[in-house]
């Protein structure tokens, strides 16, 4: 049992690529919590994914034992938070979980568009914030540049910021007594009834459902029948225990303490984060306020390149539903490609993650279809429904206006390249709210849609930069706009896989892209293919791939002419004939390539 006043809970948040993770392992090294002959790098980054593109995707934590200068021991519970947008959730959820931050800032870039978001996450939770400039062992690294850039953007006193390098280890103890002066002991009373904010779970397969908990007040005990407040079910627990970072059973965890339970639950989807645990007797009245629930903004179908398959994806997408509850899907079935599912992600690197993990893991080949987000169609009735996929479309003399969902964009970016991001925001439709300068960069705020965002916005907005710009979102509610259906068709066939919505001033030059695209990657028949986008029953746009055909002629040696005019006569007809029959078979490369394209 530790002493409140010798608890500090806290989480490290940067930009992507500020050295969080790498901190976290000097920090972890330093104390002596995992052998020297177990370290690695980025040691608590579990999954393969995560270690392989050197990002971080789930918050995870650590229980750190210190003795600090003074002689005295602590305990710090520390979380290692992701910097990318997408996973902008596991941040604030992390945040309410502990009472301050290091604020990792790169001394050599500067803050970044993800350094003030995931600031404004830690001061809406109303943490202690312990700036850190990182990187000082590089030749770019400027501190005295960089802390000034904090105290104008962010308005943080940076003027006694820790100088740290994470790589080499300097900096590190100092950053360890930080902690410790600095940031707030938790509150909580021993004697009061259990009140515990679940903070995060994930599946196990010999241990069921894992809960990383928050203890708020009270204890919680081995044993104890605990009560889930929001779905009202009750649990016993089994083995209660902290993370070091490998599991490490205890008996009891205090008030202000981090740790893990797990009780024999089944599924995820019965542990909603942001939770109240509480005891089943004695239990508190009011529960904790909770975190809204992750709402997919980004929607697309997967499907299965080979349709013997479906049921293999089918248990690869439950088994990932199980470690994940911001991912939903719902089964649906395609003209063009069979059956597959509906599947909702947080973002398009979210989208990324989910779908290089069923290829890896569950070795299953994936088709997966333009990424549309969700419209309100409003419609003549007065009822308002969701549209998820473009091939849902109902016939437009029954909807009266259609809205898309629109995001405020922060781009920060380099003074030289601010014209060409200017550029491709309005380009994409987007309204100018804001512009302000802290030093050489530029910090411009657009309202854009975000089925222009969800597409290559951000591949286009690196390519404009050189990859100098950062970006960060969030929704911005719903605005009414003049949106159509754009259909393909191949051969008079629709293809359901490449319907997509587009604005009714930009659907010509979109559709034309689309059949010259579409032309290049569909092999040639032996009978003539047209290739055309429309909008409701009018085509804008058409391609015709021509017929591969046979020289019928060559067995005519001299004779009369009407012998070749004959032959030539019944290779037509043959050919009208098996346009008529023939199936257009496009390959899964076209698909992919086709909807890559960009505007």
């Amino acid at each position: 049992m530790t002493e409140l006043s010798k608890i500090r809970n806290f989480s490290i948040v940067a930009h992507i690529d500020h050295g969080k993770s790498t901190l976290a392992d000097r920090l972890i090294q330093e104390t002596g919590t995992v052998a020297g002959r177990d370290m690695k790098a980025q040691l608590l980054d579990s999954m393969d994914i995560e270690r392989e593109r050197g990002i971080t995707i789930k918050a995870n934590t650590v229980r750190i034992d210190y003795t600090a200068d003074d002689g005295e021991a602590y305990v710090l519970n520390l979380i290692d938070t992701p910097g990318h947008v997408d996973f902008a959730y596991e941040v604030s959820r992390s945040m309410r979980a502990v009472e301050g931050s290091l604020l990792v800032v790169d001394s050599s870039q500067g803050v970044e568009a993800q350094t003030l978001a995931n600031v404004y996450h830690a001061m809406a939770a109303d943490h202690e914030i312990v700036p850190i400039l990182n990187k000082i062992d590089l030749p770019a690294s400027d501190c005295d540049r960089v802390a000034e850039q904090i105290e104008d953007v962010i308005g943080i006193d940076a003027s006694g910021a820790i100088r740290v390098s994470a790589k080499t280890g300097e900096g590190i103890h100092a950053t360890l007594e930080a902690i410790v002066k600095e940031l707030p002991a938790p509150k909580g009373t021993r004697d009061a009834p259990l009140k515990a904010m679940l903070v995060d779970s994930w599946y196990d397969s010999y241990l069921g459902v894992i809960v990383l908990v928050r203890i708020i007040d009270g204890v919680l005990k081995k044993g104890m029948r605990v009560r889930f407040m929001s779905n009202d079910t009750l649990h016993s627990i089994d083995r209660i225990g902290v993370f070091r970072p490998e599991m490490e059973p205890i008996d009891e965890l205090g008030p202000g303490e981090i740790g893990f339970l797990t009780a024999s639950i089944k599924e995820v989807r019965d542990t909603r984060v942001g939770d109240t645990i509480t005891n089943d007797r004695h239990g508190c009245e009011v529960a904790l306020d909770g975190f809204k629930p992750a709402q997919p903004v980004v929607f697309c179908g997967l499907f299965p390149v080979d349709s013997a398959e479906f049921e293999d994806l089918r248990d690869a997408i439950d088994k990932l539903a199980l470690n994940d509850a911001s991912f939903t899907f719902e089964m649906e079935t395609s003209a063009a490609l069979g059956f597959g599912f509906r599947c909702g992600f947080l973002g398009l690197l979210h989208l990324e993650v989910v779908r290089d993990r069923i290829e890896r893991e569950y070795d299953i080949s994936l088709i997966t279809t333009a990424p549309s987000v969700v419209y309100h169609l409003h419609m003549r009735d007065g009822s308002m429904r969701e549209l998820h996929n473009p091939a849902d479309m109902p016939d437009m003399t029954y909807v009266d206006h259609l809205e898309e969902p629109r995001i405020k964009a922060t781009i920060l970016v380099p003074d030289e390249y601010l014209g060409d991001v200017l550029k491709l925001c309005q380009d994409r439709r987007g309204l100018q709210v804001d512009l302000t300068y802290a030093g050489t960069r530029a910090m411009v705020v657009y309202d854009l849609p975000l089925n222009e965002v969800v597409f290559d916005f951000y591949d286009r907005l690196k390519s404009v930069t050189k990859g100098y710009a950062s970006f960060d979102y969030q929704m911005f509610g719903y605005r009414e706009d003049n949106l159509v259906k754009m259909s393909i068709l191949v051969n008079d066939e629709p293809v359901d896989a490449l319907s997509m919505m587009v604005h009714r001033d930009r659907a010509d030059a979109r559709g034309r892209a689309m059949v010259e695209k579409l032309k290049e990657l569909i092999p040639r028949h032996m009978f003539k293919i047209p290739i055309q986008a429309a909008i409701g029953g009018k085509v804008i746009a058409r391609e015709t791939l021509s017929a591969m055909r046979k020289d019928v002629t060559a067995k005519c040696y001299g004779g009369d002419a009407s012998r070749k005019r004959k032959l030539l006569d019944k290779q037509k007809k043959g050919k009208k004939k098996m346009r008529q029959f023939g199936k257009v078979d496009i390959p899964q490369e076209a698909f992919i390539s086709a909807l890559k394209m960009d505007s």
